[in-house]
């Protein structure tokens, strides 16, 4: 049976990176007696795969991973064992077993919801309403991005799905591409944003949290986002 698994990632294991954490649940669910696949070989491991591997430094509300276990006595009971033996700042909120058909986690990722909030002296005092609007507004968005072979220009606006201020709160809300293909970094599209008002960027500024991970169940022209644990069911 496979399952798809959402976790919360939050406080000091924001800077545990992405390898580290999948060790911790590999661990984790040995610990908590999970009759987990393995896979066949001269070196067998655990039939896992995660969604959308998290930046250092990030915090999330919608982190998943794929699982393949033997037998479940229930999606509840499952959430019940993994949290007793998780460490204060990473928390199960759900399992759904998946049908046969579903895509693996990684595969399946097509967006990400993002909420930023900012440190203490560091809230930008140009940023308004208006002027999230007119980033939008914009007939293209040019960043440039580093790669491999060194840096290269794009149009980040076909991968920037929606941005908002909430000014009462001082936070800013995006959703933009996450997949393989696209994969847009929180950080490029905020550098973007303080390089069209012409203000000195500095990462410190931000506290990140990825509020949710989406998968597209509409076509690339007129997408449907959900998250991914929408195709998923109760045990």
């Amino acid at each position: 049976m496979k399952l798809r698994v959402k976790f919360s990632k939050h406080g000091v294991l924001r800077f545990i990176g992405h390898l580290d954490v999948m060790r911790y649940f590999q661990k984790a669910i040995r610990r908590a007696g999970i009759d987990i696949a393995y896979s066949a070989g001269f070196s067998p491991h655990q039939i896992m795969s995660f969604a959308a591997p998290l930046g250092v430094g990030l915090e999330s509300n919608g982190e998943y991973m794929d699982i393949e276990v033997n037998s479940l006595t229930s999606s509840k009971e499952f959430v019940k064992a993994l949290n007793a033996q998780m460490a204060d700042g990473i928390e199960i909120l759900e399992a759904k077993l998946l049908p046969e058909t579903a895509g693996n986690a990684m595969a399946s990722v097509a967006a990400a919801r993002y909420a930023v909030a900012f440190r203490e002296g560091y809230i930008p005092a140009f940023l308004t309403n208006p002027v999230i609007v007119d980033f939008c507004g914009q007939s293209e968005i040019i960043v440039a991005k580093q790669t491999k072979k060194g840096e290269t220009t794009f149009d980040l606006k076909p991968f920037l799905y929606e941005c908002t201020y909430d000014e009462e709160q001082n936070m800013l809300y995006f959703t933009v591409d996450a997949s393989s293909s696209g994969n847009v970094k929180p950080a490029l599209l905020l550098k973007a944003v303080y390089d069209r008002c012409n203000a000195e960027f500095d990462e410190f500024a931000f506290l990140i949290t990825r509020e949710e991970t989406y998968l597209n169940i509409g076509t690339q022209e007129s997408m449907q986002l959900k998250p991914l644990g929408f195709i998923g069911s109760d045990y």
